[in-house]
């Protein structure tokens, strides 16, 4: 029985501001919420004195609050209920719980803080909810806090701690009690930045980091964490992405820049169980919210990718995962990428019509070379995107690096060989990409043809 896969974008918003991290509230009450984070890089002007030096840079962000509402095609779906100006954000990640009742937003940002804000109901407002900022904490000065995680992946409130790594090489985790954040532990866990940290969600004392020395490391914090359990060398770049797999044991994901997606037995970390080359460095992983099979790659140069992780996974592993779709109608780095709990109200679609128009890709007249280097959004180190005049090229005008793998055979139908996962699926995603600034409201849909 063949299958047919479709993306459809449904809705774009100008972030202003670069955009690189974009979280769907998963506390079941406030599924239709949506944030939203940005970072822009501010160049101060030289000073005239010679010898002065330059005015430094400033880091700034904006938090974006959304809702979706479905009342009807002609309305576009998303609707801002806030924004705040904030440091610059790197990372953003709800807590999987409600806290003493509202569900609680987690903010990594450039000023070396874990902020976190509550979600309520604004007064005055005609109840349009609201982000409160509830308390922040310091992981060190003079660094960026780059990522964060909850302990409470799979849904437990008993234990409700937060994992930050910062651009020093550190990680911390803070506990959340009645008087806000408190640093429990703290270490160095990499040579330079460590971009990424996250918990085990089926053992919360377990924890894994990942660092721009290539290295993949796994902690046990109740060995305290003055050595790793694990130190992986099997990325040959920078790890900057880790999501344990909140529906099976033992299962891990990761992606670095050398645009390999691995995904591993937790208890076993000498060799993965896959590898899966996807073209573009792996910012981003997240797994499906119900479907454990489904994993979610934010690709950088190479945009959005849905993975089937089934036979990866299966008895005796090894098979790299298939690509079931894939979303390309960003025009800059694939940074933000989040599955949405909810799911579109229509009906899977029958024809490509309504489809929106690929992205323009036509080189303008005179323009010349263009200078791209890969790079962080923590603008670590520089990139140019432009032309010789000094005028911005979109993404999808650079030249094209080596060609992507081939495309692997059609995968088997979601539901076959010991998948539960039925057809038809729908799935409302939202990505966001950086130079560009844009965010973008899409969904997928699978089904049998």
């Amino acid at each position: 029985m063949a299958c047919k896969s479709r993306t459809r974008n449904l809705q774009v918003w100008d972030t202003e501001l670069s955009a690189d991290a974009v979280e769907w509230c998963p506390v079941p009450a406030a599924h239709s919420v949506l944030a939203c984070g940005t970072y822009q890089l501010q160049k101060g002007p030289e000073l005239p004195q010679a010898g002065d030096g330059d005015v430094p840079h400033q880091r700034i962000g904006r938090l974006y609050l959304f809702e979706y509402r479905q009342e009807g095609p002609l309305t576009p779906p998303l609707t801002e209920l806030q924004r705040i100006d904030t440091p610059a954000i790197l990372d953003l990640k709800w807590c999987h719980v409600a806290v003493s009742g509202d569900p609680v937003l987690g903010m990594a940002t450039a000023s070396g803080e874990v902020q976190l804000y509550t979600l309520s109901d604004g007064p005055g407002q005609q109840g349009k909810r609201c982000l409160k900022e509830q308390t922040s904490q310091s992981v060190g000065p003079e660094c960026l806090a780059l990522s964060l995680d909850w302990s409470t992946g799979r849904g437990e409130s008993s234990d409700v701690r937060v994992a930050c790594s910062d651009s020093s090489g550190c990680i911390s985790v803070l506990s959340l009690g009645g008087a806000g954040l408190e640093t429990t532990s703290q270490w160095k866990a990499h040579d330079f930045e460590a971009w990424i940290t996250a918990f085990s969600y089926w053992d919360t004392q377990l924890l894994y980091s990942g660092g721009d020395d290539s290295k993949l490391k796994g902690w046990d914090l109740r060995m305290g964490c003055s050595s790793p359990t694990f130190t992986s060398k099997r990325h040959t770049m920078g790890v900057c992405s880790i999501q344990s797999n909140p529906h099976q044991e033992h299962i891990l994901a990761t992606g670095s820049y050398d645009e390999q997606v691995l995904l591993w037995d937790g208890r076993s970390m000498r060799q993965p169980l896959s590898e899966t080359a996807v073209g573009g460095g792996v910012w981003r992983l997240k797994w499906h919210p119900t479907h454990p099979h489904l994993l979610l790659a934010a690709c950088m140069h190479n945009d959005f990718h849905i993975l089937d992780c089934h036979n990866a996974l299966g008895v005796g592993g090894g098979a790299a995962c298939p690509t079931l779709a894939s979303y390309i109608l960003h025009n800059s780095l694939a940074y933000g990428a989040d599955w949405s709990h909810l799911t579109p109200d229509q009906p899977p679609p029958g024809s490509p019509e309504g489809s929106p128009p690929p992205p323009d890709t036509s080189l303008a007249e005179g323009v010349g070379h263009l200078r791209i280097q890969y790079e962080s959004p923590t603008a670590s180190f520089d990139t140019s995107l432009e032309d010789d005049a000094g005028r911005y090229i979109p993404e999808g005008l650079a030249p094209a690096g080596p060609p992507p793998p081939a495309a692997a055979p059609p995968p088997p139908a979601l539901g076959q060989a010991g998948d539960a996962t039925p057809l038809p699926l729908s799935a409302l995603l939202a990505t966001c990409s950086f130079y560009d600034h844009m965010l973008h409201l899409w969904r997928w849909d699978y089904w049998t043809a």
